[in-house]
């Protein structure tokens, strides 16, 4: 089954959409198999980490401000290469193993949205199969 999501983002940021992805299991009633979480954006991405302090988003944004600067040799029109180089790094889509109906998550992890060119109204897809 395939759910669609909508979600406004400010010029950068983590969006937890563990909830969002949990939502879509439940509807799909499937009780073992995978969920895949898709972002179909260049300048955004999807990751798996520490739901708990949110001081490792600000950490993570940082790091990845310094690995990834805006540099005045970047040739794209728009601006935004900085933006390409952080989806890449990160990835479009995670999966994540379903059983008894659950998420098989650390106690920590949550799944996150990431926007690396906003603000801009963005989506993602949740791929629920059965396994």
């Amino acid at each position: 089954m395939l759910f669609e999501y909508h979600l406004n983002t400010d010029r950068e940021g983590f969006y937890n959409i563990t909830g969002q992805v949990r939502k879509a299991l439940a509807e799909s009633k499937i009780t073992s198999g995978i969920a895949v979480v898709f972002c179909p954006h260049t300048t955004a991405a999807i990751t798996i980490n520490e739901n708990a302090d949110p001081d490792v988003v600000t950490d993570l944004l940082y790091a990845l401000d310094q690995t990834y600067p805006d540099r005045p040799q970047f040739r794209h029109a728009e601006g935004n290469s900085a933006a390409h180089l952080r989806s890449s790094c990160i990835g479009t889509s995670e999966t994540v193993i379903v059983e008894d109906g659950r998420l098989v998550l650390g106690t920590w992890q949550g799944i996150y949205f990431t926007e690396f060119d906003g603000p801009r109204s963005r989506k993602f897809y949740v791929k629920i199969v059965k396994g």
